[in-house]
């Protein structure tokens, strides 16, 4: 990866995107202007993969440089127990089963203790939807992580979650998000997006939460002081210009609140889910497409995550010549992609990150996660 590829650019760079048929739209990236549903829909369609790239790299390096971010953090999945059944998910469980388990805030506590003596500044946490447990729980969870460490920032509850805690808790808008505030919450990741397109959700994700809802409740997030993240779940029956329809939502939700962090396309594993028969693994070429043109349609989102848990770390690195700045964190014990088949590890140390940005010709910036920077890494054995 540390190719002439990867730092192409000027009048060779121009003449192979222009080749492509893609010159407008290179004018209108070099021009800083929007690109529409039709361009988005060209870049889905353009054979030449490479070109499409270099446009990406190209966005990227002008707002990022070569500075590529990670941080070191931890997932929690506190309970399966979900009353949904999508499609697509190979981690819920129903009450009963045997492999069904709810963690309580004690448990949470438990778990983040045991990595006291990692830097850990990030715990992720996310679950199914438990059918009975009460609105005090989920502040409880939040609560024990704190108490677990204490300097630990809290980034958990996708939008479905949110939701379901604005629906039982019998308390206003206001006081739910001020509820979470005070026992600790930092941020939400932006998980239970799937595809932002009716036909697909009335098709896949009929139980759960619909387009509109989904990014109703994002609105309510951002306006009540949180940052988040933005997700898109690609690679199953979705159609190449739903995909773009999805990025344009968020770009528009972020024109209007602008508290949304990152974007981060995850790649659907389909293994254990009731969708194993229908395709394939998404592809390498399908993956940093993806990373690509989200960087190139997502004009006021700063980053792009290449999430190596999905991805695998080798197309994650590839993934940052291809408009990625972030390749996201150390992660350990991810449970909800492994569930579902990916072949990634469920850890990465910190040298195995710098050694993937390095060797991508990248400079590894530890970070805070709402991107401060902690640590620069610029001299080659630094942190290895």
């Amino acid at each position: 990866m540390n190719s002439g590829y990867l730092h192409l650019s000027g009048p060779l760079a121009d003449e192979l995107i222009d080749a492509a048929g893609l010159r407008d739209i290179r004018n209108k990236v070099d021009r800083g202007e929007r690109l529409d549903f039709a361009d988005g829909v060209r870049l889905t369609e353009c054979r030449a993969l490479a070109a499409v790239g270099l446009l990406a790299h190209r966005v990227r390096t002008a707002r990022h440089g070569r500075r590529t971010y990670y941080n070191i953090n931890q997932h929690v999945n506190y309970t399966n127990i979900c009353k949904y059944s999508c499609k697509f998910c190979a981690f819920a469980a129903k009450e009963g089963e045997p492999r069904a388990y709810l963690m309580t805030g004690e448990d949470v506590e438990r778990k983040v203790r045991e990595k006291l003596d990692q830097p850990i500044t990030e715990v992720h946490m996310v679950a199914g939807i438990h059918p009975t447990m009460g609105y005090d729980y989920y502040l409880d969870v939040v609560r024990g992580a704190k108490r677990g460490r204490p300097d630990i920032h809290v980034k958990a509850f996708t939008m479905v979650e949110i939701e379901h805690m604005l629906a039982i808790s019998g308390k206003s808008e206001a006081e739910v998000f001020a509820d979470l505030r005070e026992a600790g919450l930092g941020s939400c990741p932006g998980g239970g997006a799937e595809v932002l397109v009716d036909r697909v959700h009335r098709a896949v994700f009929r139980d759960k939460m619909g387009p509109d809802r989904w990014l109703a409740t994002a609105r309510k997030v951002q306006q009540n002081g949180f940052k988040m993240n933005a997700t898109m779940l690609y690679g199953h029956i979705e159609r190449p210009e739903e995909r773009i329809e999805h990025l344009i939502k968020l770009r528009d939700l972020q024109d209007e609140c602008g508290n949304f962090m990152a974007f981060i396309p995850l790649a659907f594993w389909p293994y254990h889910t009731d969708l194993e028969n229908y395709g394939h693994v998404t592809t390498g070429h399908l993956d940093l497409r993806m990373i690509a043109i989200s960087r190139l349609m997502l004009d006021n989102f700063d980053h792009i995550k290449a999430y190596w848990i999905m991805l695998t770390p080798s197309s994650a690195q590839t993934a940052l010549a291809f408009g990625a700045n972030d390749i996201d964190g150390t992660v350990t014990e991810e449970k909800i992609t492994h569930d579902a088949g990916t072949t990634a590890p469920e850890v990465m140390s910190v040298a195995d990150l710098h050694h993937l940005i390095r060797e991508a010709g990248f400079v590894p910036i530890r970070r805070t996660t709402t991107y401060q920077d902690i640590e620069v890494f610029e001299d080659a054995t630094a942190g290895a």
